[in-house]
């Protein structure tokens, strides 16, 4: 029964979804000074990223993304996270929101649970285990996954307690008495000003069908089933091994669009955008696990069409035993005796074959979440035809009903890094809505008094991690933690299973307070994603965070010699050695606070900084919008709708008089960036604009800088008038030149420009932009013979439907390869100029020759002309592409390794426009972020001149790409001087000093040479 008692709770905003997308969102919104509700109907916050292995391109472990972030959201005073919940029904409007939710028994109590497991050990039901995809079982009751947030267990539907029986042996065992039978649901009642919805995605279900025996034929599985046989936490402990007999399979099929691009009943009429690229991925990360193993990727087209993607396809594609297949396929039969599998496929030159495959993955499609229909009736919004939310092509997080806002894959198909910026984007809307309450029901962190060390015995305490078996499989844990209790002042060791799970990190700063810890060593990942955390942890121990080391055993160890179990193992303890000796000298350090000012500045005009600078002037920030030429509008100057329908001139005219008439916006034409000061909170940037210079001061700044069009060199552009880009066919569609109306045929030539030696990249948007202007010529002209000539039609996610439709229409598509590009040539064809196209016909298998009177060419989208001088000015690094690097792929996609700036839009990476406007409002959102702190915390690990042996050669300044040392007079005469906050601790100054006049915080040259002196301390078997 339903629990009569209804709890009524006030925050500012209500995040539905505890995925990826939930989880940023809930965090950009708390730290800006929103109280949130995290409500997730699972047990556990994660989503579907929690269940994959590795990242792409990045080559990142998944939960290594995500477990710093369930950390930071449980520590974080204003989220409540509220799971197994689900939503009742939801009342009010924009500002002013009644949500009743019922939150669902657990039978565990929260308050009183430990988290040892001990119920799990001694419970005789197994059930299967959803986590793992139902490949192997667990107990009824048990933790969702080791790292789950709450980290308390759940009792399964399927325990025999709750269907009538009388097991009870869970609750002899528990001594805390958490467990309790007699939980009933729970009626909530909570008032928030907004909601985000983050609902995430389902993988498309093959069973339902039948089409690919799975569910049928045991060694067929889903991309998902396979995520977790690769992972070291899934059922054979990262094993690959089939169903049938547990055995490693040699040879391994990828079957593509599997439940997408398909319009028969059952399946999804779009592209789901990110199988080609987790495809891909598998790949690598199954030969990487066995090198031996033969992959079969059938594809129709590869779609690898974001930023590092193309690069990645190649990679894969260069490994020893892969193949690419362009075939659709068909699941022949399964062997008996062998239970291998046969596929059906078409070939150009046999014809069709059939092989058999030891295992068969089906790279699955996403789907909208499986209850989207009852969702959308309770909030009260529309879907698209899709079963998605239904979004306007101007601002893709707002929903059909005012104050709920969408982020991530409920949009629509997509990869983690639009879900992330959207949920900052969705933050952004937030803040525009809800600025006058912020901070009302807020509060800050509270740490405990940090101990003073002075005088203290050293006291180190050694924390190793098995990460799963990532670890642990190959290096001997306990070996390692045996022998860090041999090491001089190590008092404390513990082997643990996750460390970045919450109950290790609560055993560390227990242990701190025990053992009278004052050094912490953890063993583990990479201090690149879990350093913060760590040291947020022994902050909550009481002791500083400096005192802190970590020692990468997964990276350096196990992943790199997990052929050799026994010299990881030793390397292992050489690296842990190591860290003692220089952990010994380690010394508290203090950060401090400076203050922001609240204004940032926006370089560029176009669609995406004009967007940015709106939704910050909304949320009350001051705004000065930097344009270098004298309008504002950028490329979308030269488009006239989007595929979908919009009207973009519309739109940017709206655009453009809602910053004029924004009083919090500053504009500026004709300007140019002179020099940029200062740091994150406390910019300074001098530019010069229609004649005048002025300096800025501000707090943040926003690149959305665009992007340009390639002007080709090749295919007679620029040398025949009737040789167009599309950006030219568009404007001439719309000033209906007559030479379109008249035409016969028109050709298309895709990847002009790019996916080449020179730019090897793809421009993402212009399959789409073809089809676009196809489809308006054909409506101009319905007789004109359009031809399109391609190497992979990447219409991904919702433009997948245009393609089709262009199909119907008689567009023709022909695809041509790197090797043998269409030829073009200039001709007269009865006393009149045409052009000549000679093209391979794949489907012919012999050349054919186009004569059109018209050739478009879709060429390239290649980074501004300024870009690198204006990434020098606001010391950002730029992609092997050419456009800004952002700080990391998945974590932090709009931000710069440079705090305090952030970028958007087609200087990113070509893109739509409905995405370069999720994309501002992300960046607006993190710069947000920041704006809403009073104060910004500077890092106490950095450089430090000794004014006594500084002979003012300036070699440091030199050095110092971050403009973080500079001279100042003293009474001994000029000296270097570091701004520690501008310092970013890499210690090129260090190695640059002639005379060891400066030195770098926490990486001292004692702590370092005592470091290495522990090396060699141990010749036998230290490393060679």
């Amino acid at each position: 029964m339903e629990n009569i008692s209804v709890k009524k709770n006030f925050g500012d905003v209500m995040v539905v979804g505890g995925g990826i997308s939930g989880i940023q969102a809930s965090l950009d919104l708390a730290t800006s000074g929103y109280k949130v509700y995290l409500v997730e109907k699972s047990p556990t916050i994660g989503g579907k990223m929690a269940q994959l292995d590795k990242t792409f391109p990045t080559n990142d472990c998944s939960m290594c993304i995500e477990s710093p972030k369930f950390l930071e959201c449980k520590r974080h005073p204003n989220i409540e996270i509220m799971t197994l919940t689900e939503i009742k029904n939801v009342e009010g409007n924009a500002g002013d929101f009644k949500i009743t939710l019922i939150k669902k028994p657990r039978y565990v109590d929260e308050e009183k649970c430990t988290g040892c497991t001990s119920c799990t050990e001694y419970c005789p039901i197994e059930v299967s285990d959803p986590f793992n995809q139902n490949i192997s079982k667990n107990k009824a009751v048990h933790m969702f996954f080791a790292q789950a947030i709450p980290l308390t267990p759940y009792i399964d539907e399927k325990c025999v307690y709750l269907d009538g029986e009388r097991c009870t042996i869970c609750l002899g065992i528990c001594k805390n008495d958490a467990l309790d039978f007699n939980q009933a649901p729970e009626t909530i009642e909570v008032h928030t000003g907004a909601i985000v919805l983050a609902l995430g995605i389902e993988p498309f279900d093959p069973m339902l069908k039948n089409d690919y025996g799975y569910g049928i034929m045991q060694n067929v599985v889903t991309s998902l089933d396979y995520e977790r046989l690769l992972c070291a936490t899934g059922p054979y402990e990262g094993e690959i091994l089939r169903a049938s007999d547990k055995k490693h399979p040699h040879k391994i099929a990828w079957i593509h669009c599997v439940g997408s691009r398909r319009v028969t009943p059952g399946d999804n009429s779009y592209c789901s955008a990110v199988c080609c690229t987790y495809t891909q991925k598998q790949v690598i990360l199954t030969k990487d696990h066995d090198e031996k193993v033969e992959c079969t990727i059938f594809h129709n087209d590869i779609r690898s069409y974001s930023k590092g993607f193309e690069r990645f396809y190649q990679r894969t594609e260069d490994l020893p035993g892969i193949r690419f297949i362009r075939s659709y396929v068909s699941v022949g039969r399964e062997i008996p005796e062998s239970k291998n599998v046969t596929l059906r496929y078409a070939t150009d030159e046999d014809g069709v074959k059939e092989e058999e495959f030891d295992m068969v993955v089906l790279s699955v499609g996403l789907e909208p979440p499986a209850d989207y229909k009852d969702l959308a009736d309770k909030f009260g919004i529309e879907l698209n035809a899709h079963g998605f939310c239904k979004i306007n092509p101007a601002n893709p997080i707002e929903t059909t009903r005012p104050g709920i806002f969408v982020s991530g894959a409920f949009q629509g198909p997509m990869d983690i890094p639009e879900s992330v910026f959207t949920a900052s984007g969705a933050c952004s809307q937030c803040g525009e809505l809800l600025s006058y309450r912020k901070g009302r029901l807020s509060k800050e962190r509270i740490y405990p008094e940090e101990r003073d060390i002075t005088g203290e015995e050293l006291k180190i305490g050694v924390f190793v991690c098995h990460c799963g078996a990532n670890i642990g499989r190959i290096v001997n844990v306990p070996s390692v933690v045996e022998y860090a209790l041999t090491l001089p002042n190590v008092v404390y060791a513990q082997e643990q299973l996750f460390s970045c799970a919450t109950n290790s990190a609560q055993e560390i700063t227990d242990m701190i307070k025990e053992k009278n810890l004052n050094r912490v060593i953890v063993a583990a990942c990479t201090p690149r994603t879990h350093e913060p955390v760590f040291r947020d942890t022994l902050r909550e121990g009481g002791i500083n965070q400096y005192l802190y080391d970590m020692v990468n055993i997964r990276e350096h160890c196990s992943w790199v010699h997990s052929k050799e179990p026994e010299e990881a193992t030793q390397k292992a303890k050489d690296l842990l050695r190591m860290s003692v000796s220089r952990t010994k000298h380690l010394e508290p350090l203090k950060e401090f606070d400076l203050p922001v000012n609240k204004a940032a500045i926006v370089v560029g005009g176009g669609l995406a900084g004009m967007t940015g600078s709106l939704s910050l002037a909304n949320q009350g920030f001051e705004v000065h919008l930097l344009e270098k030429d004298s309008q504002l509008g950028g490329m979308a100057r030269r488009l006239h709708t989007t595929i979908d329908g919009m009207d973009v001139q519309a739109y940017m005219n709206d655009l453009i008089h809602q910053v004029y008439q924004n009083p919090g916006i500053h504009v500026s034409h004709e300007t140019v960036i002179k020099d940029v000061e200062g740091y994150v909170g406390n910019f300074v940037t001098t530019v010069e604009t229609e004649g005048r210079i002025k300096t800025i001061k501000h707090g943040a700044a926003i690149l959305a800088t665009g992007a340009a069009e390639y002007k080709p060199d090749e295919y007679l552009y620029g040398q025949n008038d009737q040789v167009l880009t599309q950006l030219d066919l568009e404007e001439n569609i719309f000033k209906n030149d007559e030479r379109l109306t008249n035409a016969e045929s028109l050709v298309m030539i895709q990847c002009v420009g790019c996916r080449n030696q020179e730019r090897n990249y793809c421009s993402r948007i212009c399959c789409t932009h073809a089809i676009k202007n196809a489809l308006k010529l054909k409506e101009i002209n319905p007789e004109m013979q359009i031809y399109i000539l391609f190497r992979d039609m990447r219409t991904y996610g919702f433009n997948e439907d245009y393609y089709r439709e262009a199909a119907q229409k008689d567009i023709r598509f022909i695809r041509y390869t790197q090797k043998d590009k269409p030829v073009v040539e200039a001709v007269d064809q009865s006393g009149q100029p045409v052009l000549r196209v000679t093209v391979p016909d794949p489907v012919l298998g012999r050349k054919i020759e186009l004569d059109a009177d018209l050739l478009v060419l879709s060429a390239a989208v290649i980074p501004p002309a300024d870009i690198e001088d204006v990434s020098k000015l606001f010391k950002v690094a730029l992609s092997p592409e050419g456009f800004y690097q952002e700080a990391h792929v998945k974590l932090r996609p709009v931000d710069f390794a440079a705090e305090g700036v952030f970028l958007c839009g087609a200087a990113h990476y070509p893109k739509h426009i409905s995405e370069s406007i999720n994309q501002a409002y992300g960046a607006a959102g993190r710069a947000a972020v920041l704006l809403s702190q009073d104060t910004v915390t500077a890092s106490g690990s950095v450089c430090e001149v000794d004014e006594d042996k500084c002979i003012s050669c300036g070699a440091c300044i030199t050095a110092c790409t971050y403009g973080a040392i500079q001279f100042h007079d003293t009474p001994k005469g000029k000296k270097a001087e570091v701004i520690p906050v501008l310092c970013k601790g890499d210690g090129l100054c260090n190695a640059k000093c002639p005379v060891d006049a400066i030195f770098l915080k926490h990486y001292t040259d004692e702590e370092i040479l005592h470091q290495v002196d522990a090396l060699f301390s141990n010749p036998e078997t230290a490393i060679a």
